[in-house]
């Protein structure tokens, strides 16, 4: 590669650089030694150590094993929300009772093509006074290559509930729950809507 020759202007730029900046003293460098015989400053009281105390970027106390799960998983965080439909409607839901009035199976879609498919089934079906719906999104394939950022376990399983809960979908979408063994299990969702009016 050649060389590029500074101009004039770079040239007045770096003059002053160099007039505004001193040598680093290497005596500046060196790092305090720890002296054993100097006294250490008293300890705090008990009352003011109420947050957990830190060496070295390690928390003292009981060792715990880290949790290495960035996100809870998708079904966790369904089940903790609030039922919104009837408590024996949703009783029948979860034990695969109720029988879906339509379905829809999103298997080997990418994410730019499931989310419009989506999108038209769930407002068709709301359109047509449809009440319980079937979303059949697979368990998904183990992909990850073992590099340093993780990818997720079944992406659609995993962005479904997220589109169920933005609109247009969030107005028509009562209650989201995982199927039945029987209508899928974990690779499905029940998907309960509103009346239409």
């Amino acid at each position: 590669m050649k060389r590029r020759r500074l101009t004039a202007e770079d040239r007045e730029l770096w003059d002053r650089v160099r007039a505004n900046t001193q040598p680093i003293q290497r005596s500046d460098l060196e790092v305090e030694r720890f002296d054993p015989d100097t006294t250490l400053p008293a300890p705090a009281p008990r009352n003011l150590l109420k947050a957990k105390s830190v060496i070295l970027g390690k928390p003292v106390g009981p060792s715990r094993s880290p949790a290495h799960n960035l996100a809870p998983a998708i079904h966790d965080h369904i089940r903790q929300t609030p039922v919104q439909m009837d408590q024996k409607s949703f009783g029948k839901l979860k034990r695969g009772k109720l029988r879906p009035e339509g379905k829809i199976d999103l298997h080997g879609m990418t994410l730019e093509r499931a989310h419009p498919v989506l999108t038209g089934f769930v407002m068709n079906a709301h359109s047509q006074g449809k009440r319980l719906i079937l979303i059949v999104t697979g368990k998904g394939k183990e992909r990850d290559e073992g590099g340093p950022i993780p990818v997720r376990y079944g992406v659609l399983r995993h962005q479904v509930p997220q589109w169920l809960a933005m609109q247009p979908m969030k107005s028509v979408v009562l209650q989201i729950a995982q199927a039945h063994v029987s209508h899928g299990g974990g690779g499905a969702y029940y998907v309960y809507l509103r009346r239409h009016r």
